[in-house]
């Protein structure tokens, strides 16, 4: 998939050897993005919505084949009312973007969580951007009003209807949201906090973590290629030796 972007194609660029197959980010920091600079919050989505285009841009040319983003989580619906609209606004627009141009750049779009709260339109478009997308090769899970333990809940119930009541590791690995992809090998969160906020909690278990103050809008190439670098040089030995 090399020059499927072409960001890092270039002689200043050295990717590593390794190359992690699945990174997960938590997109933190765009309310205090836009506060720093005496903006409404709403610019601080949009500026995060840009900068989600060309990480994901970054990240697929330098041949990750999965990656995982935290759109919007179970407990974000306690917002204002204004900043979810705008939040939902910046998600419909992307949603028409997958549909018409997502499926050229061979990239499979899923939604993680329980979309039905958005509404009827929306919830179509997910289901058409899911579908005009499914033969394409790389991955992007979008999580949206998702919780880890909601997932974990959802996966007991799928085992229970299955007569399964005393679920293996592998049982429930199998009824989850990100079971197509896998868990995450690294999962990167942005805005200086320190904490995973009911992501990936049962995929996370071996990931790497790579923790940053830079905010979510102000994320670019440069330090995407510092995490690859980082990545490569981890030992995971997975409880081993």
């Amino acid at each position: 998939m090399a020059g499927l972007f072409s960001r890092f194609n270039d002689k200043t660029t050295v990717l590593p050897d390794i190359i992690p197959n699945h990174i997960a980010f938590i997109m933190d920091g765009n309310g205090r993005w836009a506060k720093k600079r005496g903006l409404p919050r709403s610019a601080g989505h949009s500026a995060g919505a840009a900068a989600f285009k060309k990480v994901i841009e970054y990240c697929y040319d330098a041949e990750v084949k999965t990656i995982t983003v935290y759109a919007f989580s179970t407990e974000n619906w306690k917002r204002s009312e204004d900043e979810i609209k705008g939040i939902v606004s910046l998600l419909d627009e992307y949603l028409d973007d997958c549909i018409h141009e997502e499926y050229k750049k061979n990239i499979r779009v899923r939604f993680l969580g329980d979309q039905s709260k958005f509404g009827k339109e929306l919830a179509e478009k997910i289901t058409e951007s899911e579908r005009v997308t499914e033969k394409n090769q790389y991955n992007l899970n979008i999580a949206l009003n998702y919780g880890g333990r909601d997932e974990l809940c959802r996966a007991f119930r799928l085992l229970q209807e299955k007569g399964i009541t005393a679920p293996t590791e592998e049982d429930i690995s199998s009824v989850l949201y990100t079971t197509p992809t896998g868990d995450p090998d690294i999962i990167v969160r942005t805005g200086g906090e320190m904490r995973i906020s009911n992501f990936l909690l049962w995929q996370s278990a071996y990931s790497e973590f790579y923790f940053t103050d830079t905010l979510w809008p102000d994320l670019g190439k440069q330090e995407i290629h510092s995490i690859l670098h980082k990545y490569a040089k981890t030992h995971r030995r997975f409880g081993g030796v």
